[in-house]
């Protein structure tokens, strides 16, 4: 029931429906005056999120900062959370990345310059017939020199709190009171340390994929409006609920 609730204020928070639902009773309100104040707001609301300058502000905001490669300590295992490939694609035969392809090159790279003595990748499979990400991802590590006893992956979680509740027994049980670095996406952070943490297991933060941008005063950033600026407030809207019903059920 909890899961439906979130899952319609979400729908409800989103910009597009606080757009289209200004448009549409401008369409068909009777009042010629409130005609023209609802046609108001709805461009008013589509001109603010789709600026560019607006949202990389927020995201700005929200995600936690990248750590220059030379501040970043060593750590006995680094957690890789998966999410970050196209999972129904055919042939299922390799791993096909989206944009948070940042989480696996980044994270080999903290094991190649010695930051990061083990791998754990956390991440399951819905569907059986989908692509199994996190075994596609140890396969990758395996083909750039990774050493396999050096990769540990839990197979089983299906969402963030699940990631680290089934983490949290792998590091108890192999890996107990040793230092561990958690690498996700940074707009994703937040939720994610929440939950570890709740989970009994103390993590640093490392930050990959970044959907903001360096701070820009460029007329470019301000007068040009852009669809995908509505698509970001889109991911930065349902990762900042998402953290708030995490908060509430008690999950981080």
């Amino acid at each position: 029931m909890f899961y439906i609730l979130s899952k319609t204020l979400f729908y409800l928070l989103m910009p597009l429906t606080w757009i289209l639902i200004c448009f549409a009773g401008s369409i068909l309100s009777k009042s010629v005056q409130r005609k023209k104040r609802l046609f108001r707001w709805g461009m008013g609301l589509l001109l603010f999120f789709t600026n560019p300058f607006f949202i990389n502000e927020a995201l700005l905001w929200w995600e936690i900062p990248a750590t220059p490669w030379g501040k970043v300590q060593n750590y006995d295992v680094g957690i890789l959370l998966t999410g970050i490939s196209n999972t129904q694609k055919e042939p299922a035969d390799r791993l096909y990345l989206n944009k948070g392809g940042d989480r696996l090159t980044h994270t080999l790279m903290l094991y190649k310059m010695g930051k990061i003595k083990k791998i754990l990748i956390s991440g399951g499979h819905f569907f059986e017939k989908d692509i199994h990400e996190g075994k596609e991802i140890k396969k990758i590590l395996l083909m750039a020199g990774v050493a396999e006893n050096d990769i540990i992956l839990e197979d089983k979680s299906l969402n963030t709190r699940e990631n680290a509740l089934f983490s949290a027994k792998i590091l108890q049980t192999q890996f107990r009171s040793q230092k561990y670095l958690l690498i996700t996406s940074a707009f994703h952070l937040r939720r994610a340390k929440g939950c570890f943490e709740k989970a009994g297991i103390a993590v640093d933060v490392f930050s990959v994929d970044f959907y903001s941008q360096n701070r820009s005063w460029l007329p470019a950033s301000w007068l040009v409006p852009n669809e995908k600026s509505l698509y970001y407030w889109y991911v930065l809207l349902h990762e900042m609920l998402g953290y708030v019903v995490y908060k509430i059920v008690g999950y981080a």
